[in-house]
């Protein structure tokens, strides 16, 4: 029963955030954990449903629009140099080591691509609430990972099609392109002239939190048009938040939706995960699980670090940036269904790489927090 399921969830995952914080950790990662226990790995309490489902999804929609909204847009525009170097060569360091783990295992060279393009990917969702917990959201290194988390999605769906392309499969590169050029250009152009509209619209009527529900509509438009022009919905959630930023509205917007989102749509998103996760005859395959899982952090942390570097931070703020890549989160799970449906990935590699994705979401939120406490050490010691 859903109303059961959810109580389950809210009343869980509250206190596992609580043990977690205790402990010295993000409260994400309590929760992250708390949902392989409710899950049917475990204690069977929370089943993985459809319903579930898309309640998590509005979840990690709402929370990226609550980023974007406290997005410090100068900050932001500073950092592209960084967010470019990152995005780029935090594809290309796990697409090159995947593809050579791949050919290693045996895989063939198609596959072995798709096994690195699926490493390559990102979801900063995570990365998101565990900056948020440490006050880090609008750093520059906050900003270089999310402005390098859009840069990634376009690269790696682009090459993804290309890839799908190449093996046969009902895929047009061109009009992959087209499409999402035509996504940003429209949605730069929405964010500009639109959205100050339909937010001043709203203002005046005579129904409750008018406002707020003018923010929603446009939160849940820009995810909507972005996957239907093969954007990532996250993206278009977080565009959808800098361009209400921009208007008088944000205050209002932000604490509303903040509210509504933390009451329950966001729980039910980081409980999700680990509810989703089957372990049944992965642990047939623990050496390949482990190594995979290696490589998954190590390629993305040091790739995305040292685009960092190369931009000009420092090691620390580097290392925290590329902490920050390494959640694959549903971004991967996505492209690893699509690998599974067009015989690009095997079905046993597939369930292990559902755990080696949930092994990179666990890892990120201690990782960031101790990498961040290393830096403001090294800070206070200068």
């Amino acid at each position: 029963m859903l109303i059961a399921q959810l109580a389950a969830i809210l009343f869980a995952s509250k206190f596992a955030g609580d043990v977690a914080v205790r402990c010295g950790q993000p409260a994400v990662l309590g929760k992250l954990l708390i949902g392989i226990v409710l899950g049917p790995s475990v204690l069977g309490v929370v089943e993985d449903t459809g319903v579930l489902k898309e309640i998590s999804q509005i979840g990690v929609i709402l929370l990226m629009f609550i980023a974007g909204l406290e997005t410090d847009v100068e900050q932001f525009k500073r950092t592209g140099k960084a967010a470019t170097y990152v995005g780029v060569l935090g594809i290309i360091v796990p697409l090159v080591l995947g593809y050579a783990a791949g050919a290693g295992m045996g895989l063939s060279a198609e596959k072995a691509v798709f096994l690195g393009l699926l490493l390559s990917a990102t979801s900063v969702s995570i990365s998101v609430q565990a900056l948020k917990e440490m006050d880090q959201l609008k750093s520059k290194e906050g900003s270089a990972i999310l402005g390098a988390a859009v840069i990634d999605d376009i690269l790696v769906i682009i090459a993804l099609a290309f890839l799908m392309s190449l093996t046969g499969s009902d895929v047009h590169l061109g009009a992959i392109i087209l499409k999402k050029v035509a996504f940003f250009v429209v949605a730069i152009l929405l964010a500009w002239r639109v959205v100050p509209l339909v937010l001043w619209l709203f203002a005046p009527l005579r129904v409750t939190e008018s406002v707020v529900s003018a923010g929603l509509i446009v939160c849940f438009a820009f995810a909507c048009f972005a996957e239907v022009t093969g954007v990532a919905a996250i993206i278009g959630a977080y565009i959808a938040g800098l361009a209400v930023s921009f208007t008088n509205y944000r205050k209002e917007v932000f604490e509303k939706t903040e509210t509504i989102g933390y009451a329950i749509f966001v729980p039910v998103f980081f409980t999700s995960i680990g509810v989703a996760v089957e372990f049944s005859g992965v642990f047939e395959h623990i050496w390949l699980l482990l190594g995979l899982s290696v490589l998954a952090v190590l390629t993305k942390l040091v790739g995305a670090a040292l685009g960092a570097k190369l931009a000009g931070f420092s090691w620390n703020s580097a290392l925290a940036v590329g902490a920050g890549m390494v959640s694959r989160g549903e971004v991967a799970l996505i492209i690893a269904g699509i690998g599974l449906e067009t015989k690009l990935l095997p079905p046993d590699l597939f369930a292990v790489l559902v755990v080696v994705v949930l092994v990179t979401t666990i890892v990120t939120p201690p990782l960031l927090k101790a990498i961040f406490k290393r830096k403001q050490v090294s800070t206070r010691a200068a």
